[in-house]
């Protein structure tokens, strides 16, 4: 029977969903799950003994049988006749290339060996909060017998390999009554024969662990309340993050961009105000897929939460130039001449007490995920003080698994990233036409993109289009500074700041001069000369205080160069802003902010300002009916082809997308072709 039907193969999936569905269980893209079972080989038709274990980076919750490595049992076992010893063990995983059935499946991870040498037909590694406490208190062999008897055995710290597969498994053979074990430092293994009695016992240690922590332990494991951390009321807080965001943002990025996260959730917050807090930080994470997101240790800015914003951010930039020398000192103390070299000194967390903590990461699911691997170690410090002392794994040990090579062969197995990959765009009248085609283009190529217009349900419905987490919705008027300031305020608190901002709101009422109103007037210059004004503003405040540069570009219009009937409002709107792309690249090129423009033809189809009754009235202008109006612009044009709101991203794209770096204060015209548009 093959695997793509096979009951055990369908369980390990089903019991995989539903363990790594709950954060109590295991942190996002944590431990692993195997099933052994036998299947007939294709080749002899003979029944063999497989093991399916999830492979190298999958995530329990979201597992599917692709994501399952599939080894031939009798090989893999027989490795222990190979096996050189622990100062060699790395050598190891190479030769499960060898033990693979077929194709094989995924990558098999370093814990392939645990389970496939453990007697038992279902085996899970989990890295509970409650489990990973008991793991990393003082003394936590003792209560390890205390809380379980015999049921769950203590296994001494050992990095992830063959070797602790060969413990474990030895364990599992003196211990005949032991549901599983407690992993020194680390986290939880359990067994059982069928896939439910393995699930049951591994919820069994999860809920009796969590249960001796709160029976036992102490109501106040992180000490006092330090009364100048206490956590900010909520408004204050936020306006405080969003402050600090684009800071702490760029120093984080010193070494390779980065994405952020905010959270100030109340178990942060609360870690925040305690006395222990910074000891308890110093101290860093324990679990190693912890420490591999959050790194050795966070950066506390242990200011008072409600010390004047200069101040905080001038010991930002203390602390943060003594993390780095503190990092390098920390690489340099354990380096061997074969280690990869150093990834970066910039910190994956930053805690600030009243405030929140931030977390960064090349995209924004890993800066939040980041976040709750601090989150599940908060939980971790806090269940092992409250029942004894928390010690994680000695600073050797993190660094040996930091920079294990085969930590750094999954770092190389990761696709490119994308052009615009850890850049944070806003984009302004992005619930349709040619801000919709943009924000999606951006999206498409790595950005994270907010996407901001008046109509908040357009603009919700075209996040839902780009899809996952890397789109947030803002409503903003941009006639309203405070609005277009709250829209900014809201990037940095998603996404840690704003990179590229495109300017591409706007409206146009087609009347003749002696027809056009002072409202008609108003309205059009509110929107898009004193919008992108405001826009660009606001822009450039969260550009200079990340020190990254960043990228402006309007979407102007020919109209700002050609001059046509009944468009008086309009042509001298998009003027206005054509020539602010020139003095803005003047004033900001010594920030590293580049400022471009797009002159659009007249975009028909998939237009929002066309469809609002503009399309009407230049279709009378023009002598044509409406639904012609595309063709008559394609028309006189060179290239006798219509613009598309596609075609306008595409060039936004071009201008922001890093092969034209330096290029600033210029139009790109994206007409095909209107000789009267030339620029000059």
């Amino acid at each position: 029977m093959g695997s793509m039907t096979h009951p055990e193969v369908k369980a390990l999936l089903e019991r995989s969903h539903e363990l790594g569905a709950d954060p109590r269980n295991t942190n996002y893209a944590g431990g692993n799950a195997s099933v052994k079972a036998s299947a007939p080989d294709p080749v002899t038709g003979d029944e063999v003994d497989l093991l399916w274990v999830k492979g190298s980076g999958g995530d329990l919750g979201t597992l599917t049988e692709d994501g399952l490595a599939v080894l031939r049992l009798d090989r893999l076992r027989a490795l222990t006749g190979v096996y050189p010893g622990v100062d060699r063990e790395d050598e190891m995983v190479a030769a499960f290339d060898f033990c693979l059935h077929g194709k094989g499946g995924a990558a098999p991870s370093i814990d392939t060996a645990m389970h496939g040498l453990v007697d038992a037909a279902h085996v899970d590694h989990l890295h509970p909060d409650a489990g990973i406490a008991l793991a990393t208190a003082a003394d936590g062999e003792r209560l390890t017998a205390e809380c379980f008897g015999s049921r769950v055995a203590w296994v001494p710290w050992r990095r992830p390999g063959f070797q602790l597969g060969l413990d474990i498994a030895e364990i599992k053979r003196s211990n005949p009554d032991a549901i599983g074990v407690i992993l020194g430092g680390h986290g939880i293994t359990a067994w059982g024969e069928t896939s439910q009695q393995c699930r049951d016992h591994s919820l069994e240690i999860i809920r009796t662990a969590t249960e001796f922590l709160a029976e036992r332990g102490r109501p106040d494991p992180f000490g006092s309340r330090v009364a100048e951390w206490e956590p900010l009321p909520v408004q204050a807080r936020r306006e405080r993050a969003a402050a600090l965001a684009p800071v702490l943002r760029g120093l984080a990025s010193t070494d390779r961009r980065q994405v952020g996260h905010f959270t100030d959730s109340d178990e942060v917050l609360e870690f925040l105000a305690c006395s222990q807090m910074p000891e308890l930080a110093a101290l860093g994470t324990s679990c190693p897929d912890h420490f591999l997101r959050t790194k050795v240790r966070p950066l506390v800015l242990d200011t008072a939460a409600d010390a004047p914003l200069d101040e905080v951010l001038a010991r930002a930039r203390a602390l943060h130039a003594g993390y780095r020398a503190d990092y390098r000192a920390y690489y340099e103390r354990y380096a061997e001449p074969d280690s990869p070299p150093m990834r970066g000194a910039d910190p994956a967390v930053v805690l600030v007490p009243g405030v929140g903590m931030f977390s960064f990461g090349a995209d924004k699911q890993t800066a939040r995920v980041a976040g709750e691997f601090y989150v599940n170690a908060i939980n971790v410090m806090r269940g092992a003080q409250s029942v004894s002392e928390y010690r994680p794994i000695e600073e050797r040990e993190k660094f040996r698994i930091e920079y294990w090579e085969l930590e750094e062969a999954k770092l190389r197995r990761r696709p490119a990233p994308k052009p615009l990959a850890g850049r944070v765009a806003l984009v302004t009248g992005a619930g349709s036409g040619i801000g919709r085609a943009t924000a999606r283009r951006l999206a498409a190529e790595g950005a994270c993109v907010v996407v901001a217009d008046l109509d908040a349900d357009a603009a919700r419905t075209v996040c839902a289009e780009i899809g996952g987490e890397t789109a947030v919705a803002v409503t903003a008027d941009v006639t309203d500074s405070a609005a277009v300031d709250a829209a900014f305020a809201a990037a940095c608190l998603v996404f840690g700041g704003v990179d590229l901002v495109v300017n591409n709101a706007g409206l146009s009422v087609s009347k003749a001069l002696v027809d056009t109103t002072d409202a008609d007037w108003d309205r059009q210059h509110a929107v898009m000369p004193r919008g992108s004004f405001l826009v660009s503003r606001a822009a450039a405040r969260v550009m200079t205080a990340q020190g990254m540069g960043g990228d402006l570009v309007y979407v102007a219009s020919k109209n700002g160069v050609f001059a046509g009937p009944n468009n008086v409002a309009y042509g001298a709107a998009k003027a206005d802003q054509a020539h602010q792309v020139r003095l803005l690249a003047a004033e900001l090129g010594e920030h590293g902010i580049r400022v471009n423009g797009v002159n659009p033809d007249g975009v028909v189809r998939g237009s929002g300002i066309f469809a609002g009754g503009w399309g009407a009235q230049r279709a009378a202008v023009y002598g044509v009916a409406e639904e012609d109006l595309g063709a008559y612009y394609a028309g006189r044009t060179l290239l006798k082809r219509e613009v598309l709101p596609e075609h306008v991203a595409a060039a936004v794209f071009v201008l922001t997308g890093g092969e034209l770096s330096r290029t600033t204060g210029t139009h790109v015209p994206v007409d095909s072709g209107v000789a009267a548009a030339f620029l000059r």
